[in-house]
């Protein structure tokens, strides 16, 4: 019972073994953990400070990062456009250049095509004029004093001569 109703003393003696140490802790302890809570919370707030700037330049870099590609994907379809261009336009010099060889070659081939057929035809004028020349030589060197024999041996003159 005595815990339940102390007597004075102890009450006394207990009432000044607290004030003591409050005092003891306020003069000492308590400044020292107000000052690790404010320091703490300093922190926190400096740290919550520093995410929301962290997170500001985030979103800064990210739209950046997208204003970037998208300049890089207009800039790649400019240089897929300019090569698509230039590949077309090589192609067709391309074209062109063959369709001027082909020409070329064929105007050619029609040109040395022409001159030999001009040389044949001339050939084949010499060579008949020669025939003609060596069979009015034949028949006139002979003399006929029938025309009946004379066309006779004509004939046989003209399926004697064979043409080269």
């Amino acid at each position: 019972m005595e815990l339940l109703l102390p007597e004075i003393g102890l009450l006394f003696w207990t009432l000044l073994a607290f004030l003591i140490v409050f005092f003891i802790l306020k003069k000492y302890a308590w400044p020292a953990i107000v000052k690790g809570l404010n320091d703490r919370e300093n922190s926190i707030t400096e740290a919550l400070a520093t995410a929301e700037k962290v997170k500001l330049e985030m979103a800064q870099m990210k739209n950046d990062n997208e204003a970037l590609l998208a300049k890089t994907r207009e800039e790649r379809g400019v240089i897929l456009k300019e090569a698509k261009e230039i590949k077309d336009k090589i192609v067709n010099d391309a074209k062109e250049e063959a369709k001027a060889a082909a020409a070329k070659i064929m105007a050619d081939a029609q040109s040395t095509i022409q001159q030999q057929k001009m040389a044949a035809l001339t050939d084949l004028k010499n060579q008949i004029g020669n025939l003609v020349i060596e069979t009015s030589e034949k028949v006139l060197r002979k003399e006929l004093s029938n025309k009946a024999e004379q066309e006779d041996y004509i004939k046989v003159l003209a399926s004697e001569v064979k043409l080269n």
